[in-house]
């Protein structure tokens, strides 16, 4: 959801003639324009739900089996994946800064095509970055360190 809201803000402050995000950084979300290969999560009955955010790896299992817990964030989840599954991409010229895309080598939500197509989103430099792990690889140290290390040496870099 986060890639989604900072490349349609990026696209807003162009529209206002605003200043121009320094750098785009997405991680983990296929690029606006290419459809979605898997059906949408935000209807499914509450079991099934929960049986693929399992399958995400990225919620520890002591919160889904918790049922006061999912209750709370269940509706807050599937606000979260109804915006995501429900965007509609319009067409508009490519933005001016540079784009980053971090993705997971085994993530089967957004695979590195997906991902590179990103490219096409921006008439300045892309660079995409594959780490061990699938969606949720941030959750390693190692590969949340390594990220962190080259958002600083982008965000260094000169203009």
């Amino acid at each position: 959801m986060g890639a989604l809201i900072s490349f349609e803000l990026a696209r807003q402050l162009r529209r206002e003639e605003a200043q121009s995000p320094r750098h785009l950084f997405i991680s983990g979300r296929r690029a606006p324009q290419v459809p979605a290969r898997k059906l949408p999560l935000h209807n499914l009955p509450k079991s099934e739900l929960i049986e693929e955010l399992r399958q995400y790896n990225g919620t520890p299992e002591a919160v889904l089996a918790n049922q006061e817990l999912m209750k709370l964030f269940l509706p807050i989840l599937r606000a979260d994946f109804g915006m995501n599954e429900t965007y509609t991409y319009t067409s508009e010229p490519p933005l001016n800064c540079p784009i980053s895309v971090f993705g997971g080598l085994q993530d089967t939500d957004a695979n590195s095509d997906e991902l590179a197509a990103w490219r096409d989103q921006t008439s300045s430099t892309f660079t995409i970055h594959m780490f061990p792990g699938d969606h949720f690889f941030l959750n390693n140290k190692k590969e949340c360190n390594q990220l962190l290390e080259l958002i600083t040496k982008f965000a260094i870099a000169p203009v």
